[in-house]
């Protein structure tokens, strides 16, 4: 960009920083909700597993808790919801 083009672009620097920043959260909402349905499909892969036998109740227990702390966490698991 030369001197003269800087120049001129210059009042566009402010839009040009709120566009990153939105850019940023969108990033970051999108890598969370994809969080959220991995951890999902890892919970239904669990609940697969102890249905074909290859889990005990006790594994199937530990790992759920430990799938529904990370959702918690993730923001996709109220406080109300988490062990029915």
């Amino acid at each position: 960009m030369g001197l003269v083009t800087g120049l001129l672009l210059l009042p566009l620097a402010p839009v040009r920083g709120t566009m990153w920043v939105a850019e940023q959260i969108a990033e970051e909402a999108a890598r969370q909700m994809d969080e959220g349905r991995t951890i999902r499909r890892q919970l239904a892969d669990v609940e697969l597993r102890y249905e074909r036998g290859e889990l005990t109740v006790e594994e199937l227990e530990e790992i759920e808790d430990e799938l529904l702390e990370r959702l918690r966490l993730a923001g996709e698991l109220d406080a109300a919801d988490w062990r029915r």
